[in-house]
This record gives C-alpha cells, structure tokens and sequence, in this order.
C-alpha cells in the first residue's frame, strides 16, 4: 500500500500533464465544427423566428456551432503542399541530426580520451548556451546573419559592395544543430565514458590499430548513446518553429510552423490537431525503430571484440 501511495503523485501529474492533454489533441483532431442546423419559422404575428433540432425558438439566428466525427483534417494532410512541408521537416531534422553526430562524436570521443586536462573545461563550454534562453540564442544568430547583421557588416567593411542574404534554409539548419549539439554530445559523453579503456590498451597490445579497435570496441559500446543521441536531436527539430521562423526569415515554413499558425492566426484547432497527431506517430515509429537497435534493448550487453 505504501508503494502504491508513493505512485500517486506520478499518476496524477501523468493524467493531467499527458492523458489529459493527449485525449483534447485526439478529440479536436477527429472532429470538425459545423454551424448549428436551424429552421426559419413565421409565427402567428408575422414574425421571424428560427427553430433548433431540439425545438428552441429564438428570434435571432443561432451562432453556435457543435462538433462531429469527421476524418476530413487527416484528408486534408494528402495535400501536395503540407505533404512537402512535412517532407521539407524530416529532411532538415536529418541533415540536423547528421550533422550532430558528426560534430559530437568526436567531440565524445576527445571528453573521454585517457590523459584530457580540459574536459570540465570543454564540458561547460558545450553546456553553457543551454543556460541561457532558446529563443534568445536563436535572436544572437539571427543578428549575427541578417543583412545589417556583423558578419555583413564586417564583409562590408572589407570592401564588398552588397550584403550576402546569409538567412534561409542553411541558417535554419545552422540554428538547428548550434541548439540541439549538446542533446548529442551529453549521451555520447555519458555512455562513452563507461568504457573500459584497458581492452583499448589490451587491442593494441594484440597488434590491433586504432581503426580496428574503433570499429570493434570503441563504437559498439557507444551504440546505446548514438541511439539516445539521434533520438533526443531529430525529435525535437522535426516539430520545431521558432527557428525556421527567424532564421528562416519565413521562407522556410516547416510542420512545426504550421500547427503554430492553425492554433494560433487561423484559430483552426481541428486541423492542427490532425498535423499534431500525425507528427506524433512518425515520432512514435521513428522512436521504435531506434529502440529495435538499441541493442541494450534487446538484451545484448557483450560485444564481440575479434
């Protein structure tokens, strides 16, 4: 009884905070809103009135409007224009999440190396611009590549006689990986310094060259952590919007900008929650397939060095 007491806490926070949002998102996504249907009416002194189904008279027409199951918002996703959009997402979260991993890794690689002074150093300089505010980090590149930004100034300082338009898809992609690196470096770093560097020493000593070891010891281990690395970079840059919107200079509107707009300017909750809903399951089956390669998730904890 104790233990179940202690659950409940995580169980109310679970049914406000997730279930309860979840099922508004679902509701407002198999629905539409239509106008109530009324019939006019003449009454006995020549008069107007407007009847509901249910029978309510009222001289004024009725405003209200009643939801209805419909699959109408999923129909409209088929359009050629948000099915680009979505595809425009997944491949910048690609590119985002490519690039991190680039970048990170050998980063990883460096904050676990034996004998690195300047590894709490490096750590809290990766770290460091998660302290300060998304949105403003996002401002500080927008300032740095508009075209009265300082890197324009400066070129124009050097001689060049027109500004270079610097905003677009590259700096959303820009935006993007200078935001979400250090979801990839920390679980690198995390799962990489857990590997035993005496069967590094052990593969040389067996007259294994560094590549060999590398793609024996080195990567299998850190599998788990370029798994969680992927997962924590491409989710969260598939459903982003601020930085397409300011570094994009709204010329690269990406899935997360729309479902802002419908909730937001064209105050079409339905529509936005079908959006919402459908970037959810390509999450949710993306988030599987990475769980399906984890191989700590499947059970395989030892790596086969030879």
């Amino acid at each position: 009884m104790r233990s179940r007491g202690l659950l409940l806490p995580f169980g109310l926070w679970l049914v406000i905070f997730i279930l309860i949002p979840l099922g508004l998102v679902v509701y407002y996504g198999v629905t539409v809103e239509a106008p109530v249907p009324y019939t006019q009416i003449e009454l006995a002194d020549g008069t107007v009135a407007y009847q509901l189904e249910d029978g309510t008279v009222s001289q004024w027409p009725p405003h209200q409007t009643q939801a209805s199951f419909s699959l109408d918002n999923f129909r409209r996703l088929a359009d050629e224009m948000y099915l680009r959009l979505l595809w425009r997402s997944l491949y910048i979260a690609f590119v985002t999440t490519v690039i991190c991993l680039l970048l990170g890794y050998p980063i990883s690689m460096i904050l676990t190396s034996k004998g690195f002074k300047h590894r709490n150093l490096l750590l809290m300089l990766i770290i460091l611009p998660m302290w300060m505010n998304f949105l403003l980090r996002t401002y500080a590149w927008m300032s740095l590549l508009e075209k009265t930004g300082l890197i324009n100034q400066l070129l124009m300082a050097l001689g060049r006689e027109r500004p270079i338009i610097f905003l677009g898809e590259g700096a959303v992609i820009l935006g993007m990986v200078y935001n979400f690196l250090p979801f990839m470096v920390l679980p690198l770093y995390s799962v990489m310094e857990k590997i035993d560097h005496s069967q590094l020493d052990a593969a040389a000593d067996l007259g294994a060259n560094p590549r060999k070891a590398f793609w024996r010891i080195t990567l299998p281990f850190s599998l788990p952590g370029v798994l969680e690395g992927i997962t924590m970079v491409f989710v969260p840059s598939v459903t982003a919007f601020v930085i397409s919107q300011l570094l994009g200079s709204g010329k690269v509107p990406l899935v997360g900008d729309i479902i802002h707009q419908q909730f937001t300017r064209a105050n079409d909750w339905h529509f936005g929650a079908a959006m919402s809903l459908l970037v959810m399951v390509i999450v949710l089956a993306f988030m599987y397939a990475i769980n399906r390669a984890d191989p700590e998730e499947k059970g395989q904890k030892e790596v086969r060095i030879w």
